[in-house]
């Protein structure tokens, strides 16, 4: 039972986590050239709508990830260890920062795209937005490293 747990963990994290991760870094950068006035067709207001719907999308899958990662742990009997109660933490701080300033930031950058404001109206946002991104990417970075030095580990790696 434990493999199952942990290979849906591990499928969740790269699943969800990465294609937040991913759609999340790449949206700044369509949204400006949404507003930047020199598209005709309005290609990339279109692929900043579908990446903050994937970034949305995704961090509903994402749920499952601490889910199935707490379960993991209690099968294995290390949910008191420190490694793991630190990457239950910044995983909740990840989460927030997902749902309380990127998803909002996000959908703020596609409203400013439909009430026509410049490409350096937006600027600052976008700046913003591609700050928290980075961190939202470092801390699972973070997450990631613990999940495979755990220390205390009796793997020997």
């Amino acid at each position: 039972m434990t493999k199952l747990l942990l290979s849906i963990h591990v499928l969740a994290a790269i699943v969800a986590v990465g294609s937040i991760t991913v759609a999340a870094s790449m949206f700044p950068r369509y949204a400006l050239r949404a507003l930047d006035g020199t598209e005709e067709d309005g290609r990339s207001a279109g692929v900043a709508a579908l990446l903050h719907r994937i970034c949305y999308g995704y961090s509903l899958a994402g749920i499952f990830v601490p889910v199935f990662g707490a379960a993991t742990g209690a099968a294995l009997g290390v949910l008191t260890d420190v490694w793991l109660i630190v990457s239950l933490v910044l995983t909740l701080i990840a989460a927030a920062l997902l749902g309380f300033a990127v998803l909002p930031g996000q959908r703020r950058m596609l409203a400013e795209g439909e009430d026509a404001l410049t490409e350096e109206a937006a600027r600052p946002t976008a700046t913003r937005l591609t700050m928290l991104t980075g961190i939202f990417n470092l801390i699972w970075a973070v997450v990631v490293v613990l999940m495979i030095v755990r220390p205390g580990s009796t793997t020997g790696a």
